[in-house]
């Protein structure tokens, strides 16, 4: 029995990985650190609850690194799962050196601290297709990477300073760069999650550049299911790209979620200008870790955006008040 942590543990994917590794792992404990205080229920999910096998550790890991390796060196985790990062390409254009300050130099000064940890197993790293840019084919983990924002460039650097340290220095590590992914807790400022609640409160959601941009999206319980078959199966110092066969169109996507809430597209959906720097496709192909730990895409998009209207009619009185608006902070 191992224990797990799970950095960035507090957001919505690493809830769904903690709640998988305890439903299919048999860990001895599974350890969440977030930067925040637990979040409400619609975002939380009621994590853990009744659980004595699971903690969730409110420590921030670019300023609180003390803290953060007294846990470490306390419970000793064979296996630490990072999805720790500023996140949002979009608003990296302003303030960039943040997302350096966390992508970059936090996760660096974390790294080198952990290759003296004899009882680490695995590091896996949560990258981002965003690494590859724009592209018109299924991009391949050898392909070369040509991020297009800040927050993009910050990711595809520790990727890069954990292949050269597993390679020289043999650090255990994997990384994994998934597609868009989503699940009930995400965000609101979150595509799906705000076009169901834009749904279910007779809304129209702004449709940037009329949802031409395509990407590719998994449900977070089948990127939390190729973590643990990474952390049990894969060769060390390997890269895995996880995601669907085929990429899809935003529009499309919100046609799909307008169908999921019984509804005409054109009541759900407005059309307004394209953002700054968006890329017109984002697609990988995974056939590597099908290869070598047998990974594919259980999850189809339209069982789960009907699990996303499900979770937006439970929580619906909450997420009324909420806010839509991404805010970067430190």
């Amino acid at each position: 029995m191992k224990t797990y942590v799970v950095l960035g543990g507090g957001g919505s994917f690493g809830i769904h990985t903690s709640q998988y590794l305890l439903d299919h792992a048999n860990p001895k404990k599974v350890i969440a650190i977030g930067r925040n205080p637990v979040k409400p229920d619609p975002f939380s999910l009621s994590m853990g609850n009744g659980d004595q096998r699971y903690e969730y550790h409110q420590i921030h890991i670019v300023h609180e690194q003390d803290r953060l390796f007294e846990l470490f060196d306390r419970e000793q985790p064979a296996v630490i799962v990072s999805y720790a990062a500023q996140g949002e390409g979009a608003v990296s254009w302003k303030k960039s050196w943040r997302f350096f300050d966390t992508n970059g130099t936090a996760l660096v000064k974390m790294s080198e601290e952990l290759m003296s940890r004899e009882y680490l197993e695995r590091f896996i790293q949560i990258g981002t297709s965003e690494l590859y840019g724009s592209v018109n084919q299924p991009m391949k983990e050898s392909d070369p990477i040509r991020p297009t924002s800040p927050y993009a460039a910050s990711k595809a650097a520790f990727d890069l300073y954990l292949l050269s340290v597993a390679n020289v220095l043999k650090f255990r590590m994997n990384i994994i760069r998934p597609s868009n992914a989503y699940c009930p807790g995400q965000l609101l400022h979150r595509v799906i999650p705000r076009a169901v609640l834009c749904g279910l409160t007779g809304q129209k959601l702004p449709l940037q550049g009329g949802g031409r941009a395509e990407k590719s999206y998994i449900h977070a319980r089948d990127l939390a299911r190729a973590i643990l078959l990474v952390a049990e199966k894969a060769p060390l110092g390997t890269v895995y790209n996880v995601g669907p066969p085929n990429p899809i169109s935003i529009r499309e996507l919100m046609e799909k979620t307008a169908d999921a809430l019984d509804m005409p597209f054109d009541q759900l959906c407005e059309v307004v200008p394209d953002r700054l720097g968006q890329d017109s496709r984002y697609w990988l192909d995974s056939s590597a870790i099908k290869k070598d730990v047998g990974w594919e895409q259980e999850i189809s998009l339209e069982e789960g955006l009907k699990e996303m209207v499900e979770w937006g009619r439970t929580y619906l009185p909450q997420l009324r008040e909420m806010s839509t608006e991404y805010i970067l902070r430190t």
